[in-house]
């Protein structure tokens, strides 16, 4: 079996094969991310800084096609097409899959990362002693994991080559991972009933006292606990973490995790960011939504997005209208329909009018716009857009900063909760909305929800904030150099990322 009949998905794109003196000096990574299009997309870019950085170094991305994904899935779609894009010295290898069990797992979530992500570590080890025995491959020389991929390190270790972790978050946030384990571990710590209680903690990649309402969604039950400690014991161990977040944004987390000599090694090498308009499976924006953005004033508008997987039933979404209409300001809302029946993903409303409050559409007529599905990355970087009411995924916080566009918080799922304390309450680079909204979108009917529907006021008085707080304005607005600065040559994420790859490419024997 060789690599090209291993899977349906397989790009190679060197342009010619290394001459035979060349090829033992060749430094081959193997990057496994989690299946979802955020890490994915995370990964193919970071994947591109390093091949760019030295020609010595070849990737190769070992994919987790997500369970029951259909081929119109977002993931997939995005795979294709960058499988149609020459993208030279990184390859692709879609992974078999088991067949998919009959009976619904009860928690999603746990399923996706406790189960069907480990069912895929013998396809890997199949996959990786074939890669080995092709002549002119180049020498592998470290796996790439998943923040959720983890199980995959006894798989790495039986190839005696060193592990190291793409983090997709923020430091903050895996300071706090590692944090959980110390506090189980170490501490004789209760976290579920800590995380039930109304109280604060020390972690010491964050600068204040961590309210345990806001803790990580998984580490609320007894099952997910149980997932992460797996997870960071086995991370512990592991030869380096690079983590999707730059010095400058969040100067105390990574010197915390510095100083902790029980804690691998940290590169933050951010932000890893996907800016290409039309990333997100091939759907286009109406040209009709541009022209009217093109219409408005300068940081005249705020625009309401939240995730792929955000969405509000009809009563939360009467408060939203409300309260922009009572704010006065320009908006453009993407609005999605909660999913239905086995469906995950929100879907579009093909007349959104039937949740709205009546008339609404007609009085916001001239100043705002409700749109469905709408790319992120196009929307923030035009200069009408002054202000963001986001989900506050870690993703979406970077590309926030990097456009300059100040943030409002309604956090929904995963860390978003604490995604939001680290902006609102450490950094003061973002306006609270809500800090603590939680809504378990793999488990809806679970007692770790504690959806409240935010009311018109709360959400006046954000949007107010986002759009006329100066000072907040300003900080953003510098922060945004940073960020651009931290990736530029001289800068500090181009200087960590460096050192990474002398590491990598001093491997090759």
């Amino acid at each position: 079996m060789n690599e090209e009949n291993i899977s349906g998905l397989q790009t190679n794109h060197s342009q010619t094969k290394p001459k035979q003196n060349m090829a033992n000096r060749v430094a081959k990574l193997i990057f496994i991310p989690a299946p979802g299009v955020g890490h994915v997309m995370s990964t193919i870019e970071i994947t591109k800084l390093l091949v760019s950085r030295d020609q010595r170094l070849s990737i190769t991305i070992l994919v987790i096609k997500p369970p029951n994904s259909t081929p119109g899935s977002s993931i997939n779609a995005y795979i294709e097409s960058l499988a149609k894009n020459t993208i030279d010295r990184i390859s692709f290898i879609e992974l078999p899959q088991d067949e998919p069990s009959s009976t619904p797992h009860p928690n999603p979530a746990l399923f996706m990362f406790d189960e069907f992500i480990p069912s895929h570590c013998k396809h890997v080890r199949n996959v990786v002693a074939d890669m080995t025995k092709q002549p002119g491959s180049g020498q592998i020389v470290g796996f790439v994991i998943d923040m959720f991929c983890a199980c995959m390190v006894d798989v790495v270790n039986e190839f005696n080559v060193p592990t190291y972790m793409f983090f997709t978050s923020g430091a903050a946030f895996l300071g706090f991972m590692f944090h959980i384990q110390t506090l189980c571990d170490d501490m004789n710590k209760d976290v579920v009933e800590l995380s039930k209680s109304d109280t604060e903690i020390s972690v010491p990649t964050f600068v204040k006292s961590l309210p345990t309402k806001l803790f990580w969604i998984l580490v609320q039950t007894q099952e997910g606990l149980d997932f992460v400690l797996r997870s960071v014991r086995k991370l512990r161990g592991i030869k380096g973490i690079m983590v999707n977040t730059f010095l400058e944004l969040e100067t105390h987390a990574v010197e915390s995790l510095s100083t902790d000599t029980s804690v691998p090694p940290v590169y933050p090498v951010g932000p890893i960011l996907n800016l290409e308009a039309g990333s997100s499976g091939g759907k286009k924006l109406d040209d009709e939504v541009i022209s009217w953005l093109d219409s408005q004033p300068p940081s005249s508008v705020v625009f309401l997005c939240f995730g792929s997987m955000g969405s509000f039933d009809e009563a939360q979404v009467k408060e939203i209208a409300h309260g922009l209409e009572q704010s006065g300001h320009r908006f453009l809302w993407s609005l999605r329909r909660p999913p239905s029946g086995q469906a995950l993903l929100p879907g579009d409303y093909e007349d959104p009018s039937v949740v709205l409050p009546e008339g609404f559409m007609e009085r916001t007529h001239e100043i705002g716009k409700v749109i469905g599905w709408a790319p992120q990355v196009v929307l923030l970087a035009h200069p009408a857009v002054g202000g963001f009411v986001s989900h506050c995924g870690w993703n979406s916080l970077l590309e926030s900063l990097w456009f300059g566009v100040p943030l409002a918080t309604w956090p929904m799922y995963a860390e978003q909760q604490m995604n939001a304390f680290e902006m609102v309450m450490e950094l003061g680079l973002a306006v609270e909305i809500t800090l603590d909204y939680k809504k378990d979108v793999f488990n809806p009917n679970a007692n770790t929800n504690t959806v409240v529907n935010v009311t018109s006021k709360e959400i006046e008085r954000g949007i107010r904030g986002v759009m006329e707080d100066n000072e907040i304005r300003t900080k953003v607005k510098e922060m945004s150099a940073k960020s651009r600065s931290a990736l530029a040559e001289g800068g500090s994420s181009y200087e960590y990322l460096g050192r990474l790859v002398q590491e990598f490419v001093k491997n090759i024997s």
